[in-house]
C-alpha cells in the first residue's frame, strides 16, 4: 500500500488534471464549434462563466456530500458528471450548451474542497504548501493536455471527436483511482444527512469561511483578482489568436499549451518558495504585480512578435498568472480548524471563483461592444495590479506563520 500522502497526492493530482482537461476542452475547440453552430466567437466566454457558476453551486451546497460519500468518491463523481457534460456539448445542439457548461462546473467543483480535505489530512507539515501546489499543478497540466490533444484531434477529426476523447480519459481515470478509496475515504460519515446539502443557510458559507481567520479576506481578494485574469486568458487565448491574428487552431492550441505548462512549473517553483517565505498573502501580492506586468507584455506584444519572442512572453505570462492556486488553498487549509477544512476551502474558493464567473462574461460583452480583444485583457491586468498594490499597502503580518 502507498504511504498516505503519496496516495493522496497521486489521486488528487490525477483528478485535478482530468477536471481541468474536461473544462478546457471546449475553449480549445471553440473556434470550430462556434463557427459550425453559428455562434459569435466570443460566446465561449458565456460557456466559461456558466461553467464557473456550476462550480460555485457545488461549493455552496456540496460540502456535506464530501463528508457523507468521501472526498475520493466525489472526485470520481465529478469526472463522471463532467463526461456527461461533454457528451451534451458534443451533441451540437445550441440550447444544450448552457446545461452542459453548468454540469461541467458542478463536476469540477469537488476538486478544490475534496482535494484539500485529502491533502490536509496527509501532507507532511514542512512540505504542505509544495504538496498543495503540486496537486494544483494538475490544473494547468490539464489545460496543456487540452491544447496538445484536443486541438489537433479537432483539427483532423472534428471538434466532437476531441470532446469524446476527453470523455474516455475522464472515465478511465475515475476507474483507475477506485483501489485507493478504502484508504482515502476512511473518515467519511455515511450517516451525514443529505438534506444538509440543500439548506438555505449554506448560502452564508462564504461569509462564515472568511470569518475563520484574519488572513482570509485579503487572501481571497487576491484570489479573486488572479482568477479574473487567469479566467480571461484561458477562456479566450485560442479564440483570440485564431480570430484576431489568423493563427491556425493547432498553433493557437500549442501556445495555449505552453502557457499551461509554464503554469505547472510556476506552481511547483512558487509553492516551494512560499514554504520558505512564510507570508502567503504578502508574497501573493508581489506575485500579482509581476503576473499583471508580464501578462500585459504578452497581450500587447506577444501575438505580433516573432514566434520565439511571443512564445517566451506566453510562457512568462503562464508561469506567473496561473501559479497562485496552490499557495492560496494551502494557506486556507492551514488557518482553518482541522475539522472544517473542506467547509473553509469551499467558501474561500467560491468567493475567488466569482472572478472566474464574472470575467469571461464581462470580457465577451466588452469584445462585442467595443470590437477590441485587447481592452478587456488590459482591464483584467489592471485589476490584478490594483488589488495587489492595495494588499501590499495594508502591511501587517496577517498572513505570517
Amino acid at each position: 500500500m502507498l504511504s498516505p500522502w503519496v496516495a493522496a497526492l497521486s489521486a488528487t493530482l490525477l483528478m485535478q488534471t482530468v477536471g481541468t482537461f474536461l473544462s478546457q476542452a471546449v475553449p480549445v475547440v471553440a473556434p470550430l464549434m462556434t463557427a459550425e453552430l453559428g455562434l459569435r466567437p466570443e460566446a465561449v466566454g458565456n460557456f466559461a462563466s456558466l461553467n464557473t457558476l456550476g462550480a460555485i453551486l457545488f461549493l455552496l451546497f456540496g460540502t456535506p456530500l464530501v463528508a457523507r460519500f468521501g472526498p475520493l468518491r466525489m472526485l470520481q463523481a465529478g469526472a463522471v458528471l463532467g463526461s456527461v457534460a461533454l457528451l451534451a456539448a458534443a451533441a451540437g445542439i445550441v440550447w444544450l450548451l448552457p446545461l452542459a457548461a453548468l454540469l461541467m462546473g458542478i463536476g469540477y467543483g469537488p476538486t478544490g474542497p475534496a482535494g484539500s480535505r485529502i491533502l490536509q489530512a496527509t501532507a507532511p507539515p514542512r512540505h504542505r504548501v509544495l504538496i498543495f501546489s503540486v496537486k494544483q499543478a494538475g490544473a494547468p497540466a490539464g489545460g496543456a493536455l487540452a491544447g496538445l490533444v484536443a486541438a489537433p484531434v479537432a483539427a483532423i477529426w472534428g471538434w466532437q471527436a476531441a470532446l469524446l476523447v476527453g470523455i474516455a480519459v475522464a472515465l478511465a481515470c475515475a476507474v483507475l483511482i477506485q483501489p485507493l478509496r478504502p484508504q482515502l475515504d476512511a473518515e467519511r460519515d455515511p450517516q451525514r444527512p443529505l438534506r444538509e446539502a440543500f439548506r438555505l443557510r449554506r448560502l452564508a458559507a462564504p461569509i462564515t469561511a472568511l470569518r475563520m481567520h484574519p488572513v482570509l479576506p485579503p487572501l481571497t481578494l487576491q484570489a479573486f483578482a488572479f482568477a479574473a485574469l487567469q479566467g480571461s486568458l484561458f477562456a479566450f487565448t485560442v479564440t483570440w489568436l485564431v480570430q484576431a491574428h489568423g493563427a491556425s487552431l493547432t498553433a493557437a492550441g500549442s501556445v495555449f499549451a505552453a502557457m499551461q505548462l509554464a503554469g505547472v512549473a510556476g506552481r511547483l517553483v512558487l509553492g516551494w518558495a512560499a514554504d520558505r517565505l512564510g507570508d502567503a498573502t504578502r508574497s501573493l501580492a508581489i506575485h500579482g504585480l509581476v503576473a499583471a506586468f508580464l501578462s500585459l507584455l504578452w497581450v500587447l506584444f506577444g501575438p505580433q512578435a516573432h514566434w520565439a519572442v511571443g512564445l517566451v512572453l506566453a510562457v512568462a505570462c503562464g508561469f506567473t498568472a496561473a501559479s497562485w492556486n496552490g499557495i492560496f488553498l494551502a494557506e486556507v487549509a492551514r488557518v482553518s480548524p482541522p475539522d472544517r477544512v473542506a467547509e473553509a476551502s469551499s467558501g474561500a474558493i467560491l468567493l475567488c471563483f466569482l472572478g472566474y464567473l464574472s470575467a469571461p462574461s464581462a470580457f465577451a460583452w466588452a469584445v462585442t461592444s467595443t470590437g477590441s480583444w485587447v481592452l478587456p485583457y488590459l482591464v483584467a491586468c489592471g485589476l490584478l495590479a490594483a488589488v495587489s498594490t492595495f494588499v501590499l499597502m495594508l502591511g501587517g503580518r496577517a498572513g505570517s506563520r
